[in-house]
């Protein structure tokens, strides 16, 4: 392994896929790292989209309650996936694991599963749980009442198998409440440009999976967070809520960042947000993961 190199393994959030990457990573590398990224089982090239979806008419009931191509996609092959590439990473230098959003679950049992092969783990607005709470109880509680992104849910995700949204709609006020959840300080053409890259459906075992992380473990990995202000999918509100939780329950602090962004950083402000990232691998080296929360 090479003492100097830093790998970033980059992984996307709910609905969306490695695209998300694509202003980051180059940036990243510019500045002598490598970059990975992937789509993860169930998202971007491995998405199957309800047939419903290119009936033409379009028909919002057969939508609404189509059972999910995507519904047998589980977490742990999520897990699985990124555990590899982290393997990878670990071949050529110190990794470093990044995950935005929904993402941040995966990321959490990856970091559980090998935290010897992590430098540091670090959450873009991400959903950062403790152990034994789902990513649906989370966006349940009180200080995420105000997302937007579950007012784009689309029919019953019991029936569906999975929470279902419709990126390609032509409808303005479904469009716009795309734009005001993920992208709102994006501008119309890139908008336009990340919405045609999601997919339909997100299997509900990613928001039914519940977080099984330790201190021995996940707690002994550096993680830092990224807190958005403006974001509108995850609000700040909730995001702290979840950064003091984790904090509470693993005993140690969790690094904060903070960015006046939306949802979306990775497109808003890739350059700052590249900045943030090639500064951890330093910070990793001078924060010791062991040192206790105050009571």
């Amino acid at each position: 392994m090479s003492a100097s190199k830093t790998v970033f393994v980059l992984i996307h959030g709910g609905w969306h896929n490695r695209s998300a990457w694509d202003r980051v990573a180059p940036l990243l590398e510019a500045g002598g790292f490598e970059a990975l990224t992937l789509d993860l089982p169930g998202a971007g090239a491995h998405a199957l989209a309800p047939a419903s979806l290119d009936c033409t008419p379009f028909d919002p009931v057969a939508f609404a309650t189509e059972r999910s191509p995507n519904a047998g996609v589980t977490q742990d092959q999520r897990a699985q996936a990124v555990v590899a590439l982290v393997k990878e990473a670990a071949s050529r230098g110190k990794g470093v694991l990044v995950g935005h959003s929904a993402g941040g679950m995966t990321i959490s049992a990856v970091a559980e599963q090998v935290p010897a092969l992590l430098h540091a783990v670090v959450y873009l607005a991400g959903f950062m749980v403790p152990n034994g709470t789902t990513l649906l109880e989370m966006l349940q509680h009180e200080t995420l009442s105000s997302a937007l992104a579950p007012r784009l849910f689309v029919g019953n995700p019991a029936t569906i198998g999975a929470t279902r949204i419709h990126p390609g709609s032509t409808d303005p006020a479904y469009r716009s409440l795309l734009k005001a959840a993920f992208y709102h300080d994006v501008s119309a053409a890139d908008f336009t440009h990340a919405a045609s890259q999601l997919h339909c459906d997100e299997s509900n075992a990613g928001a039914l999976a519940p977080s099984a992380v330790t201190r021995e473990r996940f707690g002994s990995v550096p993680r830092h967070y990224i807190r958005c202000t403006q974001d509108c999918a995850i609000p700040l509100a909730g995001q702290d809520h979840m950064i003091a939780a984790m904090d509470a329950a693993i005993g140690n602090k969790t690094i904060t960042h903070t960015l006046e962004s939306s949802h979306s950083l990775f497109l808003s402000q890739p350059a700052t947000l590249a900045r943030i990232l090639a500064d951890i691998p330093s910070l990793a080296r001078r924060v010791a993961p062991t040192q206790q929360v105050p009571t």
